[in-house]
């Protein structure tokens, strides 16, 4: 068990969505099948009528697991340190960690911003004469 900071864009879904159908019991489950029981990896996709649900939502082909792989690589993509993702995923190794660590072009082009950056801080720095050496 672990805590996460849900991102504020979507705690005013989330709570809709707890307070709509989960009970407000503090041990109550978020996730359960139709009889209120534990969901099992077995019985996901008919409960949920996971493949129906996606379809009709324009994924067809979409597993679950994809929903924490797309999360999990957003999170990679905020600049968070390797140790803040293994955290938030609840990841013991840096291996799996980085299955999340794709390079995205994006990526890239803020690298190469903050290395522009600190070169025309540089340069700045240079031509105002900081760092030359004094005549004597």
């Amino acid at each position: 068990m672990r805590t996460v900071t849900v991102p504020d864009a979507i705690r005013r879904d989330i709570r809709a969505n707890l307070d709509d159908f989960v009970d407000e019991d503090q041990g109550a489950l978020v996730f359960t099948g139709a009889k209120g029981a534990v969901l099992r990896r077995s019985n996901f996709q008919s409960a949920c009528k996971w493949r129906e649900s996606v379809a009709a939502a324009g994924l067809p082909g979409f597993h679950f697991h994809d929903l924490r792989h797309t999360g999990n690589t957003l999170a990679s993509r905020t600049g968070a340190s390797l140790a803040d993702l293994m955290a938030r995923m609840g990841h013991a190794s840096t291996r799996a960690a980085m299955i999340y660590q794709h390079t995205a072009k994006e990526r890239d082009e803020h690298v190469a911003d903050g290395l522009s950056e600190q070169i025309k801080k540089g340069r700045d720095r240079a031509r105002s004469g900081h760092g030359q050496r004094r005549k004597r």
